[in-house]
């Protein structure tokens, strides 16, 4: 039961690290570009996956396992907002599969407990999935304009300060 319910949080440790790293690359390239709102949810949706990755951890230790610190995948040098977009939801919806299933594999084990967190875990992935959806469609409908209205945004902020920030 234990070795199994290991190997799966492990499996999710390495693919919450991967999407940590993906997103932070994608927050550097969009901050970088000007766009300061899709830069800021992809730093938080990182975020937010070092927490998951702290609670997977915490599980794996308690039942007397090793936390394997490794990525599950390369990062992917997308610098193409819609294709980080499109990236981040499709890997989104891959981990709410995963969970999902990795939930009734612990069911099956009698392990309650992990069986919760990775249910607990799918809830955050497809409301992270939705907000890349949202940010796909705004794109859709708005075009360039949208990412040009972010642009505008950083512009003004950044003629309107002092420089002694």
């Amino acid at each position: 039961m234990k070795k199994k319910s290991i190997e799966l949080l492990n499996k999710a440790v390495a693919d919450e690290l991967s999407a940590v790293h993906q997103y932070m690359y994608f927050h550097f390239h969009c901050d970088d570009q000007g766009f300061d709102l899709l830069a800021n949810l992809f730093k938080r949706i990182s975020i937010e996956e070092m927490m998951h990755v702290e609670r997977l951890a915490e599980r794996i230790l308690f039942l007397g396992g090793d936390v394997d610190m490794k990525l599950s995948q390369h990062i992917q040098t997308v610098q193409d907002v819609r294709e980080m977009l499109k990236m981040a939801a499709e890997m989104e919806e891959s981990a709410t599969v995963d969970y999902n299933n990795w939930a009734n594999e612990c069911s099956q084990n009698a392990d309650s407990v992990s069986k919760k967190l990775f249910e607990d875990l799918v809830a955050d992935e497809e409301r992270h999935q939705d907000r890349f959806e949202d940010e796909m469609d705004n794109l859709k409908k708005y075009g360039d304009n949208y990412l040009a209205l972010q642009s505008i945004e950083r512009s003004k902020s950044v003629s309107g300060s002092t420089g002694a920030e």
